[in-house]
């Protein structure tokens, strides 16, 4: 029977997070649950694969890790949601750009809710708001199973994105919810976008299902 769960794993530093999801991907590998995760971090910068030390300009004394990520370098810090997405991709339908396109449509749908008119680039992952960065997205597939996911900006320090050139754009500006609408609670961000996202998941897994009973 197909699961997609919702796990709230509050405020914990980004190394615990990756190491669980590491673990958890021998779980879920070949199955039929998707767990997603509603994480913020301590303040650090994370270095995605392909990463280039070009775009580091003063990161000063927040700490740098490299992770296995697709991407550049972006930000994570407390007042800024990180939806991890554990998904094994074949028992969804999905593919890498099915996903990418689907994380974007969340965020940009959670954006409407709240009268925030939001889009996709497809040169650049991503959500944006007049042409600032409001979500940076990051995946990795390993055994079939997505992981790392795509993290909102709602109510953070953003002085550190001035550090770095965000996600290798330099110059790219950074926005968030609380400078659109004022202050947003970060849970009901937190729960709208998993909300959507799991129902999302559970419609496309059903769909595959009755397509394979035709």
């Amino acid at each position: 029977m197909t699961e997609v769960i919702i796990i709230d794993r509050g405020l914990e530093a980004y190394e615990q997070t990756h190491l669980a999801m590491k673990d958890r991907i021998e779980l879920l590998k070949g199955g039929e649950r998707a767990e997603l995760w509603c994480v913020q971090h301590h303040g650090i910068f994370t270095q995605g694969q392909a990463g280039k030390k070009e775009h580091l300009l003063d990161l000063g004394d927040i700490p740098l890790v490299q992770s296995d990520r697709g991407g550049q370098v972006t930000y994570h810090g407390p007042g800024q949601i990180v939806l991890y997405t554990l998904i094994p991709l074949k028992n969804f339908g999905l593919s890498v750009r099915d996903l990418v396109r689907l994380l974007e449509n969340t965020v940009i749908a959670q954006l409407a809710d709240y009268g925030i008119e939001a889009k996709a680039c497809s040169e650049s992952p991503g959500v944006y708001v007049d042409n600032k960065k409001i979500a940076s997205l990051g995946l990795r597939i390993r055994h079939g199973v997505s992981f790392h996911g795509i993290a909102v900006n709602v109510n953070m320090d953003l002085e550190p994105f001035s550090r770095i050139n965000p996600c290798g754009n330099p110059g790219l500006e950074v926005v968030q919810i609380a400078d659109l609408i004022g202050d947003m609670r970060l849970e009901h961000v937190a729960k709208g976008l998993s909300g959507h996202l799991k129902q999302e998941l559970l419609a496309l897994a059903s769909h595959r299902m009755t397509g394979k009973t035709k």
